[in-house]
């Protein structure tokens, strides 16, 4: 069976959440960069194999996956080992919630996107601090949210005391709060298990200069 294949963009939050996934699961995987900045994405190749032309895609098992949390759970349901929802029906709906519903994923991420930013840019002219305020808006409104509802039932991690599909989300859209400088002292369950999560050697493996500087 061939080794699976990745088009992965270093620093996309997406393709982030994905790597983590991968590296939690065993799977050894190529990585193919879609360089998003110079639109690679966009290409007829790319968009021939995902025609939505976004990243992150995962050929594997004879497949072409696209969304990278449709890919997790892909992973999660052919490689249960380690799981990244816990066993009991109602506390997989919280790690659900924390990871789709609430903020991380679903809400926060599809606003701050490389394209919405580039559109802020190119198509409306906002200036690069006009950006970076609209960015840290959505950002802090996600994670009051986030805190609020995981801060409860959070251990070491999001969610309990082993790493679940919530720190898979979490932990990219944190880096990404701490590049636009989003203040997080307001948010100490989060920054506890992204600090936790961060830790791991699969965590590692997949953060942004740990994928530049393999280039």
């Amino acid at each position: 069976m061939s080794k699976p294949v990745l088009h992965d963009y270093f620093r996309s939050s997406a393709c982030y959440r994905v790597r983590i996934a991968l590296n939690l699961k065993g799977v050894d995987y190529r990585a193919v960069s879609v360089n998003l900045l110079e639109g690679a994405q966009r290409s007829e190749d790319y968009k021939a194999a995902n025609p939505q032309g976004l990243v992150p895609m995962l050929e594997i098992d004879g497949h072409r996956l696209t969304q990278s949390l449709a890919i997790i759970l892909y992973l999660d349901g052919t490689r249960p080992s380690p799981p990244l929802l816990p066993p009991h029906p109602a506390d997989a709906a919280h790690a659900r919630a924390l990871a789709l519903a609430l903020a991380v994923a679903c809400d926060i991420h599809p606003l701050n996107n490389l394209r919405v930013l580039k559109y802020l840019k190119d198509e409306l002219g906002q200036p690069q601090e006009a950006r970076d305020a609209w960015y840290r808006h959505w950002v802090t409104e996600g994670f009051e949210a986030l805190e609020a509802m995981a801060a409860p039932r959070a251990g070491r991690f999001l969610f309990g005391d082993t790493p679940t599909l919530a720190d898979v989300c979490l932990v990219p859209q944190m880096f990404n709060a701490r590049r636009f400088e989003v203040p997080l002292d307001a948010y100490p369950t989060l920054v506890r298990a992204d600090s936790e999560a961060s830790a791991l050697e699969p965590f590692a493996r997949a953060h942004p200069d740990a994928i530049a500087a393999a280039a």
